[in-house]
């Protein structure tokens, strides 16, 4: 198994002080952008969906439990990218080939958390591979990539590569794209939410 952690101070420190990366210009090189800026269409809560708003340009989950779901179209091999910002103490997460349905889903998850008790800490691949050490501020934007393809997966924040694995079981092969709003006091903020389909794997 291949894994790259963010191990060191000097490589969390690069990518606090980087900025967003550019987001992609929709219907070139594949990619589909996920939110009209403005409404919660092709988007679907698993439960609480008063826990979603779009305010100014970005989903905003604040409010109970709850997982926001992208019905248009499921992930088999895909890239998911999204800026976020996260409140202190907040706890979200970017879900990919997951199930629909109550409660915490059922599928791959790229932690968003940056100063919550949990050691899992943002760029993540929650239960699979931990990144330890806080990489972002509270209160910041940052762009947030996933690539799967296959079992092979790359999480990049702020375009640095913070996990690169094969997933030995290749546990999920393929369900929908989904944001957590984790908690009642966690605020999260995402915008810019893009995808595209990649070739089978060989």
């Amino acid at each position: 198994m291949k894994i790259i952690l963010c191990g060191t101070a000097v490589l969390a420190l690069l990518i606090s002080a980087a900025p967003a990366q550019p987001a992609p210009t929709p219907g070139q090189d594949g990619w589909i952008s996920m939110f009209d800026g403005k409404t919660l269409e092709g988007w679907k809560a698993n439960e609480h969906p008063d826990s979603w708003k779009a305010i100014d340009g970005a989903i905003v989950g604040d409010g109970p439990a709850s997982h926001l779901f992208w019905m248009v179209r499921e992930c088999e091999n895909c890239e998911f990218r999204a800026d976020v910002k996260l409140n202190h103490g907040g706890n979200s997460g970017m879900y990919f080939r997951t199930a629909f349905g109550l409660g915490f889903p059922k599928g791959y998850e790229s932690q968003v958390e940056n100063t919550s008790p949990d050691p899992q800490k943002t760029g993540s691949l929650y239960g699979f591979v931990r990144v330890t050490e806080q990489l972002i501020p509270d209160d910041t934007w940052w762009t947030q990539d996933i690539v799967a393809d296959g079992n092979h997966v790359v999480i990049k924040v702020n375009g640095k590569v913070v996990v690169d694995t094969v997933e030995a079981k290749n546990t999920y092969t393929k369900g929908y794209l989904a944001l957590q709003q984790h908690n009642p006091g966690s605020i999260v903020q995402y915008k810019n939410l893009m995808m595209r389909p990649l070739p089978a794997s060989n």
